[in-house]
């Protein structure tokens, strides 16, 4: 790799995407981050350093022309960008449009479909990235990534338009599957943490005592990204049209005690309660949906608990792995301890505390 590299992180604004592109623009091989996103804040622009610029392009990933600006001269996309709805407040078909949709299709040569180096998926099932899994996703959310990776993995090898920003050759694409992130600027906890004290600082959960599912800090998320990224281009026969899931030293597969570990170490008041049975929130959402309909005539209910949330949370998901290490040699560049720290020094400044 002799030349700086250009990098294009689409959702470069979001959860994950921000992170990755402060770990980007620390890297003496890249020249230019370029940052896409319908939300663009200029408060990324702040990871400009001496070597590395960011800039920010305002624009929805549907917008083929603005995308075909973004993309010129880029050497690496990372795809970040995406509606992300756990509630089904959003309808499935403007999520679909976003997630599933193929605003790279001019890119490709006629046939070929959507090509991308990293996807959110959500996927229910104990085992590693070569666990053949099968069955309907059932969170709407889940179903458009699910549908988004078949894509992505069969855009692996397609030729590219020689016309478009990325001059004709064949498309590398590789997967990360991140499961459950936890770190600075998730809205989800913050509001969980305020939730919590309106409920006398008990911390109640959902999950069965049994279950399980991988917590992984979003700086490790982050840099598996920047890892991956770097590497494709380079060793295409052994990292193209492979899936990486994302991991860490986050001491258990239990969220629930990931989450209490984070509240409390902000605010010792903070207690573990009691697991909420399955069929107690099962009643509570069917119950919900009947008042829904009723007052529906009178204006809208805030959104609550969704069925399908629920059989997601209640189902383990989680893996033993340590395929990005061989491939590529992710390390987790934060340890638990050092993530654990981050993310409370975050969520005390955004609550106050």
């Amino acid at each position: 790799m002799n030349e700086a590299q250009v990098y294009l992180v689409t959702g470069g604004c979001g959860f994950i995407g921000e992170h990755i592109v402060e770990l980007l623009s620390k890297q003496d091989y890249v020249s230019e981050v370029r940052v896409f996103d319908v939300a663009a804040s200029v408060e990324v622009k702040k990871f400009t350093t001496a070597t590395t610029h960011v800039t920010v392009m305002k624009g929805d990933i549907r917008d083929y022309n603005l995308l075909l600006a973004a993309m010129r001269g880029v050497h690496v996309v990372i795809h970040t960008a995406a509606t992300v709805d756990y509630r089904n407040t959003v309808p499935f078909w403007e999520m679909k449009a976003v997630n599933v949709g193929e605003p790279w299709q001019f890119l490709m040569e006629p046939g070929c479909r959507l090509p991308a180096h990293s996807l959110l998926l959500l996927i229910y099932r104990r085992g590693t990235e070569d666990t053949k899994y099968s069955g309907e996703v059932e969170l709407p959310y889940g179903k458009t990534k699910a549908m988004a990776e078949k894509l992505i993995l069969e855009a692996n090898g397609r030729k590219v338009k020689r016309n478009s920003p990325l001059n004709g050759g064949k498309l590398a694409t590789c997967i990360i599957r991140p499961n459950t992130i936890y770190g600075e600027k998730q809205t989800v906890l913050k509001h969980l943490y305020l939730h919590v004290k309106a409920k006398n600082g008990v911390l109640n959960y959902l999950e069965p005592e049994d279950s399980e599912r991988n917590s992984t800090y979003v700086g490790n998320v982050a840099w598996m990204h920047v890892l991956a990224a770097r590497s494709l281009p380079l060793q295409p026969d052994l990292l193209a049209g492979q899936v990486y899931y994302a991991y860490d030293d986050t001491p258990t597969k239990k969220s629930f005690l990931v989450r209490y570990q984070l509240l409390l170490g902000m605010d010792p008041a903070i207690r573990l309660g009691s697991h909420v049975p399955y069929w107690k929130m099962w009643l509570l959402i069917h119950i919900y949906r009947i008042i829904k309909t009723l007052l529906s005539p009178f204006g809208k209910l805030p959104p609550f608990l969704d069925l399908s949330l629920l059989n997601t949370i209640a189902t383990t998901f989680s893996y033993e792995t340590d395929k990005a290490f061989r491939h590529f040699g992710y390390k987790p560049l934060y340890s638990w301890e050092e993530s654990k720290f981050r993310t409370i020094e975050w969520l005390k400044s955004a609550t106050g505390n």
